[in-house]
């Protein structure tokens, strides 16, 4: 017999269901392959540019840290891959599921399918359907008569059409359930592969941590030189920034010491346009790593010892040049003694500063645009490693610049 109405509305409500979730895994799928690309990718440039085998050994604090970044790289990638795997895994359980549920409806309309065509058979040997329509007491009879017969061939009709849907969706989800176990199997291939290389290189930084522990006054004298140079930066950096304020405000008529710059109403339309663009700013340089993050972190060998970065390092090839995240004007040029150039742009109230530069293509007073060259990354000729150190300032408060350069 045919199904009832409260069976068909139970399994539109049921298909409904599923296709909302499968579509919902289905875009969570995307999102978690796009993230597992990014994250290869960023393995690779790091083996690129702080592994490659042309280049020297840089001091062990260098090591320590790039192994480190990769790593973790490395433990996010087999995260993200077992979040992919485990949601293939729910996506084949509801395939599995689906498959079974259609089997027994197509089983359903198969047997309603044969009854009616019996029926039609009995119905067409036993009682010729002009008879049945003549054999009617009245006029009224005899047209409800034919609109049974029209329906009955209707529904025969649907009943057909309803079987060969379901055929045929019971063969796409077939398809489906042969291609997702094929992904599932091979990232849990890839998977095994790079939990292999995440333990080689853990055996790496176990080697090179007995290598420092038996030298450890050459890495204290690493993470003290380090630590020297940073500071220099760092205050050559706040001294330009204030410097600027006073200077600026000065002009503006504005007198005493003060921690914020006085905006000209040019000015201020361009500090709310880069704030507009928190999340959304181009990377300083072309194409590149983030070798450190900002703020403090543990040292590795010995996690008492923290470390700070006002700022974000990042490694690039070399021959690369800065560019301006924004546009701007040239408010300084840095030169600490010992060390490398920069450069710094004001944007409204907001300051970049580019440091560790070979060559100069700005000078002060020079207005930029977003992506201008700004000068040449250099490249350190112990280790051959290119690295831009990148800082970010709101007036004279510092500003984590991967809460505002585009995936830093």
């Amino acid at each position: 017999m045919p199904f009832k109405n409260s069976s068909y509305t139970y399994l539109l409500i049921l298909v409904l269901l599923l296709g909302n979730s499968l579509f919902a895994q289905t875009s969570e799928q995307k999102a978690l392959e796009a993230k597992r690309a990014r994250l290869q990718k960023e393995i690779k440039e790091i083996n690129r540019l702080l592994f490659a085998e042309k280049k020297e050994k840089g001091n062990v604090l260098d090591q320590m840290e790039a192994l480190d970044q990769k790593i973790n790289v490395r433990q996010e990638l087999i995260r993200v891959t077992n979040q992919q795997s485990n949601l293939l895994n729910r996506q084949i359980n509801v395939n599995i599921r689906s498959i079974s549920k259609l089997r027994e409806d197509l089983k359903l309309l198969k047997e309603d399918y044969a009854r009616l065509i019996q029926k039609s058979y009995q119905n067409k040997t036993q009682n010729n359907r002009l008879m049945f329509l003549l054999s009617a007491e009245n006029f009224y009879q005899a047209f409800k008569r034919l609109q049974y017969m029209e329906q009955y061939a209707k529904h025969r009709k649907k009943q057909g059409e309803d079987i060969t849907k379901k055929t045929q969706e019971l063969s796409e989800l077939n398809k489906d359930l042969v291609a997702q176990r094929k992904s599932k199997e091979r990232l849990l291939a890839e998977n095994k592969r790079v939990k292999n290389e995440l333990s080689q290189e853990i055996k790496v930084q176990k080697d090179l941590l007995t290598s420092i522990r038996q030298n450890e006054s050459k890495y204290t004298q690493a993470i003290t030189q380090k630590r020297r140079e940073a500071r220099k930066i760092d205050r050559e950096i706040e001294r330009l920034i204030k410097s600027a304020i006073a200077s600026t405000n000065k002009k503006a008529g504005k007198k005493g010491s003060s921690t914020k710059f006085v905006l000209t109403p040019e000015a201020r339309l361009v500090a709310s346009n880069f704030s507009a663009n928190k999340g959304k700013l181009i990377w300083p340089v072309e194409k590149g790593i983030k070798s450190q993050g900002y703020g403090v972190y543990a040292d590795k060998l010995y996690p008492g010892i923290k470390h700070r970065n006002n700022g974000v390092t990042i490694a690039t090839d070399e021959g690369s040049q800065a560019r301006a995240i924004f546009e701007g004007e040239v408010i300084a040029i840095l030169s600490v003694p010992g060390g490398s150039r920069g450069v710094q742009i004001k944007h409204g109230n907001y300051i970049s500063t580019y440091y560790n530069l070979s060559k100069l293509y700005v000078k002060k007073g020079d207005k930029v645009i977003a992506k201008e060259v700004i000068g040449d990354i250099n490249t350190n000729r112990f280790d051959g490693t290119t690295k831009l150190k990148f800082y970010l300032y709101q007036d004279s408060n510092r500003l984590n610049p991967e809460d505002w350069i585009y995936q830093l």
